[in-house]
């Protein structure tokens, strides 16, 4: 599973589409706010059923969403015993100095700048997830 965190509506479409036209994930979560990402990983609320333990391979996370941002959603997650080595990779249109530092200071495992044309997107989109989901080698449990 692929847990893609982004208010944007069209990025989270392009971001869907470019994974499953490369036949990367069929199982996407998208969810659109910092609060409703803790809830999913930390199994809260409209979540609680979930099990906490079954983790994403890889999170897509944007920073700048309504309700808790996603630097405090990074934070949380890296916090916590449980959750900390899941792969975040932070894709965002943030270009901020202070905003890659914070990120890695936090323990994000990417930052990636997204790319305005739709096909840049589409391909940075198709390498993360291909990278993410057949390269990397996650640790065992996972």
């Amino acid at each position: 599973m692929i847990l893609l965190i982004e208010d944007s509506p069209e990025d989270a479409e392009l971001t869907i589409m470019a994974l499953k036209d490369n036949h990367l994930c069929n199982d996407i979560i998208h969810l659109e706010d910092g609060a409703e990402a803790l809830d999913f990983i930390f199994a809260k609320g409209k979540y609680s059923e979930r099990n906490v333990l079954d983790f994403p391979k890889v999170i897509l996370l944007d920073l700048k969403m309504p309700k808790i941002g996603g630097l405090e959603v990074l934070r949380q997650i890296k916090m916590d015993e449980r959750t900390k080595l899941i792969p975040i990779v932070v894709m965002t249109s943030s270009k901020e100095e202070s905003d890659i530092q914070e990120s890695y200071k936090l323990g994000v495992n990417a930052y990636v700048v997204k790319p305005v044309g739709f096909d840049a997107f589409a391909k940075a989109v198709a390498d993360l997830g291909l990278f993410w989901l057949l390269v990397n080698q996650p640790p065992s449990g996972k």
